[in-house]
Formats: structure tokens, C-alpha cells, sequence
């Protein structure tokens, strides 16, 4: 079958039979000066699971993939300083500033939805390439929004750049990064959340700007100006991706093109990897019909056969062994839905919900509604808002979501999660038993807004995009995904609608009824099991899932 052009325009693959050059690095993968020789969907799935990929392109995958995380956060939270502004300016009444906040995520509850299905459907290099478009339009139509329903639309747009973006920027995380060891996925996975903070606290670092730069008495744009400037990262990491991007060999392979996924893993894995070779040339193993596929099993009988270059066994020109003419399965099928509450995957689905939507129901109402608790339930001022938020984000949730990367390994991802999610509660309790802070108990309540940021963004903030990203394999992992982050930004649009709400009719209460939220999610990571942490989920072929 066709598939679409594995690499940016400037990269160019090599010979899919020269060998070709052996680097320390490739070296090193090999195990050997001999190439590895890919017969099958498995061996590139081996391949790719013990060493990953390697070299500068791969950083400049990781890092435009984190790009698009970068662009989601700070399209998240570049209005959250604003909505009081918009408020006054447009006359909002409280349900109309829910809507307003919330409109991004009814964007990205569509787009998550539709979006992972189309990453497994089409692959992830022209989703990856699409999303960005949305960013750029949306904020632009944003800064110059004359009313709050244009606002709401193009917010509704770029809601759906977020939704698309996700699935796709966690696949390629994934899919480009080895099972165990530094750099592996689920240290890649987690690098999403500090991403995402230094994102958000770039975000307030431009609020601060330009309103220390901005006279008085123009403050009322500031908010325009902040969220218009969102277009101009987002057009460089879209022009930037067109160069260094190539579609996941996984993915690749998944759809039966095993010639495109060696390219793409010479090209910008930089491993030495090439396709079994007979009299005939060069064969992709998966395209053989059903009767060939008999045929070379029987001949093969009898013969000890490796799917590695250098190790004892059947030669290159042996021809592909039984475990290769296994026929991939594909994905993007709307039957992948189904499939997620299949038994297999059933206990999985659900408590990756679980965290998802408990940890995002307190982070919208206390992380994205930071400026609206330090302003309206802290009475403090916009100056003192700005950098309490600052210094939050940039500071507590940076530091957290690195600290999550480095001991995710150690410990795993569900006693990560389960520890950040007692914190939270704790914090979110003492925020409740002080109620309104005066004089130095002002600081402890920012305190306990930074221990609950801190805790996400290591723990479940993060932990979140683990569970859901790695407890499927290739072929259901946009869809396991989408479906996710779909369920997830409908939980968020209630809890953006209702927070403004309840914060003006309970005040500091409202912290008791969000304090629930991590409370449950503790509860459901201490009864499942399952901890999807260098679980190798391809190779699985039917074993239980706790």
C-alpha cells in the first residue's frame, strides 16, 4: 500500500540495501558491525523497544513534540490572567465567563475524539503536520475578537488544535523512545508536564512583560496581546516540523509498509537496521497473501530461524520466518473504541479515566483558576497575581514535573500518582480550613496553591498521559488516547463552568467540594493495580492486564 512520505521534505533515506554506515551509536545497536535484519512488524517493534532511536533528529522529534504540548499549555493558560479583564470589557455575567473558559475544551473534546482515531487512521506525521494551523488561526482571531462570542468560537477552534495535537505528540514520545533504561517512554511520556508548565509559566513571564511595559490606561488589551502572541511559536514549530519530522516506524509497519519504517528508522533513528534479502531482492514480508504465506511456513520447518543479523541460526536468504508472515493488525477502526473496554484492556481504560478526569477537575479549578483564587478569593493585586502564578507554574510545576521524570522509573507511575494525589487533597483541605488569608497566612495559602501544582505535575498531572499512552499498543494508542483526553476535556468544561460559580457563592469553601477529586482518584489508583511503567504492551498477545 501507499503510505504517506515517512520523512520532511530536506531528509533523504538511504538504500534500504546498503548497509550502510556503521556509527558508535549504530554500533551499539547492532551488537554487531553486521546491520539487524527486519523481517517482520516484531522485529522492528524489538528493535525499537530495546534501543529506541538516536542522534539529533531524534532530539529534534522529542523536542517538537514537546513543541506541541508547549503550544496547548500556553493556548490553555494564556487567557486565564485575562477573564477578569474580559469580563468587565465584554459584561459577562458568570456563566458566560465559564463559557468562555470552557469553550476551548468543548474544542478539544471534539478534537481529542476524532483526532485519535484519525493518528491511527492516517499516521501520526500528518496530523503532527495539520494541528499547528489551528493554533495560528485561532490565536490570532482570539486578539481580535470584537465580542465574546467570536472569542468563544475561535477559542472553540484552537480547543480543536489541542485535542488533535495530544494523541499524536504522545504516540510520537512513544513510539520514538526505547521501553527501559534513560530516555525511555515513560520518562519521554512524562516530559509533557513540565513542558506544559514552563510553558505556562512562560505564559504569565509574557503577561508580566508586557504589562509592566504597557501604560495603565491600555491594560485593557493586555489580554489580546498576550493570546495574539500565541501564533508566533506556534508558526515556527509548524515551519520547523516540516524539516525534521518522519512518520513512526511502529506505525509504519503497523499498516504493513515495512519499507518505509527501515527508512525512517536509518534516516532519523540512526540505527543500522535493513530488509530481509533473498535471490528476489527485497521483500516486505507483511504484503504476502495467505497461500504464500503457507507455503514458506512449511518450508520452513525444521529451521532455526533469527530475526537478528550476527546471531546463530537461519541466514538472510533463508527467507522470513513464521513469526513474520503474521499479517499486522492496522488501526484506525472505529471498532478501536469498542476494543478499549474489551477484557484485555477493560481495568485499564477505566483507571486511566480515573486519573485523568480526577486530576484535571482540580487542576482546572485551582492551576488554570490561579489568578481568579489569588484576585477574587485572596483580594490581592493584579501585580501580586501575576507573579504568584509565575512563580507557581514556572517555579513548583517545572520543578515537579522533572522530579516526575526522574524517579518515575524507580518508583513507578501509579505510586507517583497515588502520593501526588494525597498531597493535592491535603493541600486543597488546609486551602478550605483557611478560608480567607490574612497577613502571613496569605503565604501559606500560596503555599498550598504550589504544594497542589508540585504534586500534579510530578504525579497525576503527569502520570496521566502514561497511563493512557502506554497501556495500549500501536495500533489502539491515537484511539486510547483521543478517547481519554475526549472524556477528559468533558469533565474540564464542567469544572470550568462551575468553579467561577461556586468560588462566587462559597468562596473559599469551594475547596472542600474540589478536594474530592484527588480523593477519589487516590482511592481508584489504590485499588487497580496496574501500573503500566516498562510493560512492553505489543508483545503482550493475551496476558491479564493486571
Amino acid at each position: 500500500m501507499n503510505s504517506p512520505e515517512p520523512a520532511g521534505t530536506s531528509a533523504h533515506a538511504p538504500d534500504k540495501t546498503d548497509p550502510g554506515p556503521t556509527s558508535a551509536a549504530e554500533g551499539t545497536a547492532s551488537g554487531t558491525k553486521s546491520p539487524r535484519i527486519i523481517r517482520c512488524a516484531s522485529d522492528i517493534h524489538s528493535v525499537l523497544a530495546e534501543f529506541g532511536s538516536q542522534g539529533t533528529k531524534t532530539k529534534a522529534v522529542i523536542i517538537l513534540a514537546l513543541g506541541g504540548i508547549f503550544m496547548d499549555a500556553y493556548d490553555f493558560s494564556s487567557l486565564a490572567f485575562g477573564i477578569t479583564a474580559i469580563k468587565e470589557q465584554f459584561g459577562l455575567s458568570g456563566f458566560m465567563t465559564g463559557l468562555v473558559n470552557a469553550s476551548i475544551m468543548v474544542g478539544a473534546v471534539i478534537g481529542a475524539l476524532f483526532g485519535g482515531y484519525l493518528v491511527d487512521r492516517f499516521g501520526r506525521y500528518k496530523l503532527f503536520m495539520a494541528d499547528m494551523v489551528f493554533f495560528v488561526v485561532a490565536a490570532i482571531g482570539c486578539a481580535v475578537a470584537p465580542n465574546e462570542w467570536v472569542l468563544i468560537f475561535f477559542r472553540f477552534i484552537m480547543g480543536i488544535g489541542v485535542g488533535l495535537d495530544l494523541p499524536v505528540a504522545m504516540a510520537f514520545l512513544a513510539e520514538f523512545s526505547k521501553l527501559k533504561g534513560k530516555g525511555n517512554r515513560s520518562q519521554r511520556v512524562n516530559a509533557w508536564s513540565p513542558a506544559w508548565y514552563i510553558a505556562t509559566g512562560i505564559g504569565y513571564l509574557v503577561v508580566l512583560i508586557i504589562f509592566v511595559s504597557l501604560p495603565y490606561d491600555q491594560h485593557a488589551i493586555l489580554w489580546r496581546l498576550v493570546v495574539g502572541f500565541g501564533a508566533v511559536p506556534a508558526l515556527v514549530v509548524l515551519l520547523v516540523r516540516r524539516r525534521y519530522l518522519a512518520e513512526s516506524p511502529e506505525w509504519l509497519a503497523n499498516q504493513g509498509d515495512l519499507r518505509a519504517a527501515v527508512d525512517v528508522m536509518r534516516s532519523h533513528h540512526n540505527l543500522d537496521v535493513r530488509l530481509a534479502v533473498d535471490a528476489g531482492g527485497t521483500r516486505a514480508t507483511a504484503e504476502y497473501d495467505a497461500s504464500r504465506a503457507k507455503q514458506e511456513t512449511t518450508n520452513l520447518a525444521g529451521q532455526e530461524t533469527t530475526n537478528l543479523a550476527g546471531q546463530t541460526g537461519g541466514s538472510e536468504a533463508a527467507g522470513p520466518s513464521a513469526q513474520s508472515l503474521q499479517t499486522p493488525k492496522r488501526g484506525g477502526k472505529w471498532s478501536g473504541f469498542a476494543e478499549l473496554f474489551a477484557p484485555q484492556y477493560r481495568v485499564r481504560t477505566i483507571v486511566a479515566l480515573c486519573v485523568s478526569v480526577f486530576s484535571t477537575f482540580g487542576y482546572n479549578a485551582v492551576a488554570y483558576g490561579t489568578p481568579l483564587i489569588i484576585t477574587t478569593l485572596f483580594h490581592q493585586t493584579p501585580l501580586v497575581t501575576i507573579l504568584a502564578s509565575l512563580v507557581i507554574n514556572l517555579g513548583f510545576g517545572a520543578i515537579g514535573g522533572l522530579l516526575g521524570m526522574s524517579i518515575v522509573n524507580r518508583f513507578g507511575t501509579r505510586r507517583i500518582t497515588l502520593v501526588g494525589f494525597v498531597i493535592q487533597a491535603a493541600a486543597l483541605a488546609l486551602l478550605a480550613i483557611v478560608g480567607i488569608p490574612t497577613g502571613a497566612l496569605v503565604l501559606v495559602s500560596v503555599a498550598m496553591l504550589a504544594a497542589f501544582v508540585f504534586a500534579q505535575a510530578g504525579g497525576p498531572g503527569a502520570n496521566l498521559m502514561n497511563y493512557a499512552t502506554l497501556s495500549y499498543p500501536t495500533r489502539l494508542r491515537g484511539i486510547g488516547i483521543g478517547f481519554n483526553q475526549s472524556v477528559l476535556r468533558a469533565f474540564s468544561i464542567v469544572s470550568l463552568i462551575m468553579f467561577p460559580i461556586l468560588a462566587g457563592s462559597m468562596g473559599t469553601g469551594v475547596f472542600w467540594i474540589v478536594a474530592c477529586a484527588p480523593l477519589a482518584g487516590a482511592i481508584a489508583v489504590g485499588i487497580v493495580k496496574w501500573d503500566p511503567t516498562a510493560k512492553d504492551v505489543e508483545e503482550e498477545n493475551g496476558m491479564p492486564n493486571m
